[in-house]
């Protein structure tokens, strides 16, 4: 329930960063892209899969803040005004994704089965995929991806930042229009890219499931970063008088509704494929349910899912910016293992954890870090011109 007000809603302003935690940013990305680079020369077998894991995780969140915002675009939400910029600062990784995307180029033949000519000669089945799996489309496939994101975030994140210095709804409005068709090009693209980096590692290997998954993984994800990104600056006292236990409670429950999305989606396709038990599809599973693989698998049931599900669901909790903090952060953690349990059974028989791996995924951190502020520094935190902005102020719930 929410009533209407109007008055004049307090400019946070930018976001001013001390000069300690944008250095620990640097440091980490600069720590971290020297390990890459050291990796790469030293131990590509190594690296390549290391990189593709977190390549896709921080895609997923750096995407995942444009599809957060569009929603809330297209359903002319209110709730989520004193948030939604917090999300758009998301997409301005979305250029070093594209970065990445090239790099990954140089590492094909260490990552995929289906480069190698000798392997796919005489082998039906990556002779019959083989005109949809060549290195050069590819990768086409995957650029193509990631422009079109870019140039959505830069179209729609534009028009949300001028409206802040006009307050023009037509902005809100254009939005509205452009939102439908990012949606249907997002599910497109996005589906095609996961089944590009992660399903083609074992190309013998399908699941129609696996799009829908992967974007369930990369909304719960993205929700728990929003949830700490969200709680910070509240902290920092930069949402004082806009932001309540209300939005919390919103997006509390966006977190509990995907945690719930996301198991119901795993179980369906594990179900399925249990259940037609053919040799072609339960591979996948039995490989990840040998001894060494098995506890992150019960991990991902019970910890992923049942974990956040269980603390979440007292409404108590949902508003709590304590609980929403602890539990989100668990919620990235927990993402990052996914990805790790859908990468690593590919390469190799137990889960590995190394110097590489943790050094790849601070680079990729201390760069996405540094994205964020560098956004949230040039533009207000807040998107102070969005005319569901006074109402969302008062929103609350009975």
């Amino acid at each position: 329930m929410h009533t209407a007000h109007s008055h004049e809603i307090r400019n946070p302003g930018k976001l001013e960063v001390s000069s300690g935690i944008r250095n620990l940013f640097i440091a980490l990305a600069a720590v971290g892209v020297l390990v890459m680079i050291v990796a790469w020369t030293q131990d590509p077998k190594r690296f390549w899969p290391a990189f593709v894991h977190n390549h896709f995780y921080f895609l997923s969140l750096a995407v995942g803040g444009l599809f957060f915002a569009v929603i809330q675009w297209v359903t002319s939400a209110m709730w989520s005004a004193p948030i939604r910029r917090l999300a758009e600062s998301f997409t301005s990784f979305l250029p070093w994704i594209l970065v990445s995307t090239v790099v990954l180029y140089f590492g094909l033949k260490d990552i995929y089965l289906w480069t190698d000519a000798t392997k796919v000669q005489g082998d039906l089945i990556l002779e019959g995929k083989a005109g949809y799996l060549s290195p050069n489309f590819f990768m086409i496939r995957l650029v193509v991806a990631v422009l079109i994101w870019i140039v959505f975030a830069k179209v729609m994140i534009g028009n949300s930042i001028r409206q802040d210095e006009t307050k023009d709804p037509v902005f809100t409005a254009k939005n509205r229009t452009w939102g439908p068709l990012f949606l249907i090009l997002f599910a497109v693209s996005f589906t095609f890219t996961s089944f590009d980096l992660l399903m083609s590692l074992d190309p013998y290997w399908f699941s129609t499931m696996f799009g829908v998954y992967c974007f369930a993984g990369l909304f719960y994800s993205t929700l728990a970063l929003l949830a700490i990104v969200t709680i910070a600056m509240k902290r920092k006292g930069m949402l004082e008088g806009i932001l309540n236990e209300n939005h919390l409670h919103d997006l509390g429950k966006f977190m509990f509704a995907f945690t719930v999305f996301w198991a119901y989606i795993g179980f369906s396709q594990y179900m399925l494929i249990w259940y037609a038990n053919m040799p072609e599809e339960t591979g996948y599973f039995i490989h990840r349910l040998t001894p060494s693989w098995k506890p992150v698998s019960a991990f991902l049931m019970f910890g992923k899912f049942f974990v956040p599900f269980f603390i979440l669901l007292p409404r108590g909790n949902k508003r709590s910016e304590k609980v929403l903090w602890n539990v989100a952060w668990f919620m990235l953690v927990a993402q990052w293992i996914d990805i790790l349990w859908l990468v690593q059974p590919e390469f190799y028989s137990a889960p590995k954890l190394s110097w590489i791996d943790l050094g790849t995924f601070l680079g990729f951190a201390g760069l996405f870090g540094l994205s964020v502020i560098r956004f949230l520094s040039k533009h207000t935190v807040v998107a102070v011109g969005d005319p569901k902005l006074p109402e969302s102020v008062f929103h609350h719930h009975q």
